[in-house]
C-alpha cells in the first residue's frame, strides 16, 4: 500500500482502533501529532513537507479528489508561479469548502486520466496549466507557464485550446491571450518578448517560425523571425529553454547552417531583448537595410496555414 507520508485522516485513525480520546491525547499541546486540516493530522513533529501537504489536501477533499493548478504543474516538473495554496478538484455535488492551504474547485469535468506519484493524485499537464493560469493575476506568469509546457513538450497546443474552450470562462482572459500568441507562432516567453518588440517598432513585419528550404527542397532551418526579402533571421538564444548541452549545440549548428546559405542571423539573449531593445532594433534595422541592397537569396519560405 502506498505511503501517506505520515499523514492520517481521523476516520482512518478510528478504523485503526484509536478512540476519539486517544486521538485527542496525541493532538495535545506538545504531543506527537498536529492538526493540518479539519480531520487530517500529521502523525509526527516538524514542518510538513510538500508531499505531506499534498496528501493532507487529498485526504481532506475526499477519495475522488485530485490536485490541479500550480502544484500539479510542478508535479510535471515545470516551473510555475502561484500562491502557497493547493488547488483540489472535487465533483460538483461533493461537500467540501476551501480551508487553510487548500482551495477547493468544484467541477462537472472531473478528469478521466489521473497521474500518480505514490499516493498523490494530480491532473494531466494541460489541465494543470489551464487551471493554474485561471488563478494568476499576471499575464507574464500565464505566458511563462504556457510557453514552458509547450517548449518542454509536456502537452500539445490543441489540448490547451480544448481546455480553454471547455473549462470555466472566469479567469481565462490571460490564458486566451497567451494561447493566441503561441498559435501565432511563438514557442517561448523569450520569443514572445522578441515578437512584441518587433511588432511595436517601425520595422517591417517578419514571418514567425517560417520553414526555410533550399530550391532543391532541403530543409535549412526554422528561425524565430524571418525577413524574407532581406534574408535576415532573428533568433533568441536562451539557456532557459535550451538547458541541455545537446540542445545548445543544435542551436549553434542551426545558426551556422543558415549563415552558410547567406542568411544574416541576428541572435540575442532574452536579457538583451528586455534591457537593450534599442540596440536590438538598431542592429536589425541595419541588417535589413543591407539585405535589401543585395540580391534575393535562393531560399524558399513556407509558413503554416
Amino acid at each position: 500500500m502506498p505511503t501517506q507520508y505520515g499523514v492520517i485522516a481521523r476516520w482512518q485513525a478510528l478504523e485503526c482502533g484509536l478512540t476519539p480520546k486517544a486521538i485527542d491525547y496525541r493532538l495535545r499541546p506538545g504531543g506527537p501529532w498536529r492538526a493540518m486540516l479539519p480531520g487530517v493530522y500529521l502523525a509526527m513533529t516538524g514542518t510538513p513537507t510538500p508531499e505531506q501537504r499534498d496528501m493532507a489536501a487529498l485526504l481532506y477533499a475526499g477519495s475522488h479528489s485530485v490536485i490541479t493548478g500550480a502544484v500539479a504543474v510542478r508535479r510535471h516538473h515545470l516551473s510555475c508561479a502561484g500562491l502557497n495554496l493547493i488547488d483540489v478538484l472535487i465533483p460538483a455535488d461533493a461537500r467540501r469548502r476551501s480551508t487553510g492551504f487548500v482551495r477547493i474547485q468544484r467541477t462537472t469535468r472531473m478528469p478521466e486520466k489521473v497521474y500518480k506519484a505514490g499516493s498523490i493524485r494530480f491532473v494531466a499537464p494541460h489541465r494543470a496549466v489551464a487551471d493554474a493560469a485561471r488563478t494568476m493575476t499576471s499575464f507574464g506568469d500565464v505566458q511563462a507557464v504556457v510557453c514552458a509546457a509547450l517548449q518542454w513538450k509536456r502537452c500539445a497546443l490543441p489540448l490547451l485550446i480544448d481546455e480553454l474552450n471547455e473549462g470555466p470562462s472566469a479567469g481565462s482572459r490571460s490564458l486566451r491571450r497567451a494561447l493566441a500568441e503561441v498559435s501565432d507562432g511563438v514557442r517561448s516567453t523569450a520569443e514572445a518578448g522578441l515578437k512584441k518588440l518587433i511588432d511595436h517598432s517601425d520595422l517591417e513585419k517578419p514571418l514567425y517560425n517560417a520553414r526555410l528550404y533550399t530550391p532543391d527542397g532541403d530543409f535549412i532551418a526554422k528561425p524565430d523571425a524571418w525577413w524574407q526579402r532581406a534574408g535576415v533571421a532573428g533568433e533568441v538564444d536562451s539557456r532557459e529553454y535550451h538547458m541541455e548541452a545537446a540542445d545548445y549545440r543544435a542551436t549553434q549548428m542551426r545558426h551556422n547552417r543558415m549563415e552558410s546559405y547567406g542568411i544574416n542571423v541576428q541572435h540575442w539573449l532574452p536579457s538583451v531583448i528586455a534591457t537593450e531593445s534599442r540596440t536590438v532594433l538598431s542592429d536589425l534595422r541595419r541588417a535589413i537595410a543591407a539585405g535589401h541592397a543585395r540580391p534575393l537569396l535562393p531560399v524558399v519560405t513556407m509558413v503554416d496555414g
